[in-house]
Order: structure tokens, then C-alpha cells, then sequence
């Protein structure tokens, strides 16, 4: 039988009829600010611009790591290798966290005078930076280009590990410096509409986008006036900055475990962090832009910098003054991703910096069921365990190989398909937890299957019938 064409009219007017468009794949997920979006400057161009950052913050870690490794040793503020789960048999010095600290300064330093030096800066220049080039002499401009409590923060968690490097701290004092360093952003709201992104739709549904209340008092309040603003946004943006601060530190502290390791994997996760931040700047994203690269430019020096002296064999740690500045440092570029309200960004970036997480929360799954306190030490770190099987050098790099899969995938997620990016980051993530945690837990694992096929002996008295039966008789008359 032959199908014949429908040769009728089509229905027109009231007749036809209406159906509703069908979105297009590109509107169910978060577009992509590169790809709708004309760029204002090229990216390599504008990173062209900063690379002094870059070359001053090497060069003053370079030079000044062996420096800090002669202050320690003379002062004898070493790690001394007292337990077994540590690689090193010989004691090696402490403080080079205070050298990472000042090349990130020297880089940032230099951004604020590169533009009146010959041969110096070329800022960017667009609409949320500045409109004008600074005439000699004048700062004002160099000055917005880094919030100043982003400075206070990190002189307040170095100052935080470097007490605890030479003296001890106990612990809830070192979160109450972790803490003071996530108020002092607060202050500036750096990083207080990370949650914009999600919580703005629901503003909206109830008809008040921005989320703010004003509350008018019966009577003036010191340092508040007549009128109480409640901001749901920045106060939830805030909780949120205290939560990624206290984690980041922590997350970077337990990572920074074999020679090289967190300095390296700081690195890479900051060059994917470098790539996000120059996109955003050429398409003139906020005026955070050029903070933002700023900041990745001075971090990736300092530690590519500190990796020489710190790669296997290493002469000199990052002790808790080091590795609380990476994480802290790492998070606040993280969180400058949202500082117009993309908190898809935010998720990109977090990705990138997925190691340290997920070891962090296996470190916390694995105490917890072990019945440990949360600051009790072990040997099942994901490094402990490719250690034990490539060596340091062969886990550090396996380690470098998976960030730099991480990185690629952060930076492919803020150029479209998120859902997409997102899935396939989450398998990859939860296939290395499930494996490492499978094999910290293999002893407890083999333990309980093997209870079940040999049950423990029970003492035979235990058994009501055998109790009854071995109770004495009752007398006789």
C-alpha cells in the first residue's frame, strides 16, 4: 500500500492549531558569558599586560626561600620526622610559607606602581575598572584594582600558621584566625554574592529580587540609625564565605603532605582559575577583574617559585603558615568567580580545585566511622596511598595529572553545556573517593565480611534451654 502526500490546506486562523515553543538546549542550562557576549580586550592580550605580576612574585619566592630555610634551621623551627606516616627521615625547615607570603605581595605590589614604571603594567581598562590611564604618579586607580581587605586577610591567616609553625596554637584559636581572615572580605563584600546566582530566581517568585528589608525602628540605634536593612543575599553570602574559608585552609593543610604536592596542585588549579579570570575580564565581567587576575598571576609565581626548593627532595615545607595561605587564597579568587552574581562560576571553580576537597571529605568519612576526632592523623590520604604504591615523586605526579583534569574541566564548564561538564566531573570525582575510600577501609571491609562466615564463639551457658536445663532441682520433701 502507497502513502500518498496530504494534499490539503493548512488550517489557518482560528483553526490551527497553537502549540508552545519548545525551548532551545542552550536555555535549560546557565548560558555562557563568552559565548553570548562580545570581548572587550583579548585575553592574551590583557594577560600579556600583568605578566610582571607573574616574573616579580617568582623571582622574590625564588630568592627568598633559601633565605627563609637559614632563618628556620638557625632557629631550629624544623618538622622533625617523629612518626611513621612522614616521608622525610632527616628534619627540614619550616617558614616557607613566609616566602610564598611575600612573593604574592611583591606581585601584588608591583601592580599598584607597574603602570608608572617604564615598560611596566598595561592596566586593563573598560568600563567597570577605570575609564581614563592614570596620569604619573597617581595610584587611585591601581589601588581599586585590590580590595584592600583581601591583603588584611591574608597578612591575618600568615600570621595565623606562622604562629602556630613556631610556637603551637591550639586549635580554636587557629579557626578564630580563619575566621577573622573570612570577616575581613565580609567587610568589603568580596565574595558575598556568590549565592546571587540561586537565591535572586526565588526573589523574584515573591517579588522582591534583591532579598532586602527594611525595617523602620521606633528609636535610633548606634552605628544603625532609624532603619534596620536586613540583606539576605550578603548575610548568606557571608555564612558561605566563613564555610569555604574554614574549608579551603583545612582542606589545603591536609593535602600538603609529600614534597611538592600542594604547591604543585596549587599551581595548576590557579592556571585554570587565570584562564576564567581573563575571559571574564576581556568580556568586562565586574570590577573585580582585574583583583582577580591580579591575584592568580602572583599566587601561580609564588608557588612556581617555592617548587624548587620544595619538590622532592624538598629542603624547605610550607608549614601551616603556607598551606593555610594557599587555601585561603585560592578560595578568595573562587569566590571573586560570583562577585556578579554567577555562582555557576563559583561551582567551575571548585571543581578545579577538586583534590583537596574530595580528600577532605574522605578524611572526614573515614574518621568518623573509624571513631577518631576530626584532628586525629592517618596514613590513608590519597597521597599516602599512590605513595605507597609510585613512590613520592610518582604520586605527586599522578596527582598533577588529576588536577590538570580537574582544571580542564572547570574551565570547560563556564563555556556552555554545565550539565554536561558537571556530570561527567561528578563521575570522575566520585569513582577516585569510592576507589580510595574502598581501599582505606579495606582491612575494616575484609573484617566484617569475614564475621559473617565465622560468627564469634558464644559461651554455651549463654543459651536460656542450657540455663534451664543447669538450674539445680527442686528439693524434695
Amino acid at each position: 500500500m502507497l502513502l500518498q502526500d496530504d494534499q490539503s490546506e493548512p488550517l489557518i486562523g482560528e483553526d490551527a492549531p497553537t502549540f508552545p515553543d519548545a525551548p532551545i538546549a542552550s536555555e535549560l542550562e546557565p548560558t555562557s558569558l563568552f559565548l553570548n557576549a562580545e570581548a572587550v580586550q583579548a585575553p592574551l592580550d590583557i594577560f600579556h599586560g600583568y605578566l610582571f605580576v607573574f616574573v616579580f612574585a617568582f623571582l622574590t619566592t625564588v630568592l627568598f626561600t633559601p633565605i627563609m630555610r637559614r632563618l628556620a634551621v638557625a632557629n631550629g623551627i624544623v618538622d622533625r620526622p617523629s612518626e611513621s606516616r612522614k616521608v622525610h627521615r632527616i628534619p627540614i625547615a619550616y617558614l616557607g610559607g613566609i616566602a610564598v607570603f611575600a612573593g604574592i605581595v611583591a606581585g601584588i605590589f608591583i601592580s599598584y606602581i607597574g603602570p608608572v614604571l617604564p615598560q611596566g603594567l598595561s592596566f586593563l581598562y573598560t568600563e567597570h575598572n577605570t575609564l581614563r590611564e592614570p596620569p604619573p604618579g597617581d595610584f587611585t586607580d591601581a589601588l581599586h584594582m585590590m580590595p584592600f581587605t583581601i591583603l588584611l586577610g591574608m597578612t591575618v591567616i600568615t600570621i595565623t600558621g606562622l604562629w602556630d609553625d613556631v610556637f603551637g596554637l591550639d586549635p580554636r584559636l587557629k579557626i578564630a584566625g580563619q575566621l577573622l581572615a573570612a570577616a575581613a572580605l565580609a567587610l568589603d563584600r568580596v565574595g558575598t554574592d556568590v549565592a546571587g546566582g540561586v537565591m535572586r530566581p526565588i526573589g523574584r517568585l515573591i517579588g522582591n529580587e534583591s532579598l532586602t528589608w527594611v525595617i523602620s525602628l521606633p528609636f535610633p540605634i548606634p552605628l544603625i540609625g532609624h532603619d534596620l536593612t536586613i540583606d539576605l543575599i550578603y548575610w548568606t553570602g557571608t555564612a558561605i564565605i566563613a564555610i569555604f574559608i574554614l574549608g579551603a585552609c583545612n582542606a589545603s593543610n591536609l593535602v600538603d603532605g609529600l614534597d611538592g604536592l600542594l604547591s604543585g596542585i596549587t599551581a595548576i588549579a590557579v592556571a585554570g582559575l587565570l584562564v576564567i579570570a581573563l575571559m571574564m575580564a576581556a568580556h568586562d565581567d565586574g570590577p573585580l577583574d582585574a583583583a582577580r587576575i591580579v591575584l592568580c598571576l602572583a599566587l601561580l609565581g609564588a608557588c612556581m617559585g617555592f617548587l624548587p626548593h620544595n619538590f622532592n627532595p624538598a629542603t624547605i615545607f610550607l608549614g601551616d603558615c603556607g598551606s593555610l595561605l594557599l587555601g585561603y587564597t585560592t578560595i578568595v579568587i573562587i569566590l571573586t568567580l560570583g562577585a556578579t552574581g554567577k555562582t555557576h562560576f563559583v561551582i567551575a571553580g571548585l571543581i578545579i580545585y577538586a583534590i583537596p576537597i574530595i580528600d577532605t571529605v574522605l578524611a572526614i568519612a573515614r574518621r568518623k566511622l573509624a571513631g577518631k576526632r576530626m584532628s586525629d592523623p592517618d596514613d590513608q590520604h590519597l597521597h599516602h596511598m599512590l605513595k605507597r604504591a609510585l613512590g613520592v615523586k610518582g604520586a605527586v605526579l599522578v596527582l598533577y595529572a588529576i588536577g590538570i583534569v580537574f582544571a580542564a574541566l572547570g574551565v570547560w564548564l563556564v563555556f556552555g553545556r554545565t550539565r554536561l561538564v558537571f556530570t561527567i566531573a561528578l563521575v570522575f570525582a566520585a569513582y577516585i573517593g569510592v576507589i580510595a575510600f574502598k581501599v582505606a577501609r579495606r582491612q575494616a571491609i575484609e573484617a566484617h565480611a569475614q564475621s559473617l562466615f565465622n560468627p564469634p564463639p558464644t559461651d554455651p551457658t549463654s543459651h536460656p534451654i542450657i540455663k534451664h536445663q543447669d538450674r539445680d532441682p527442686a528439693p524434695t520433701k
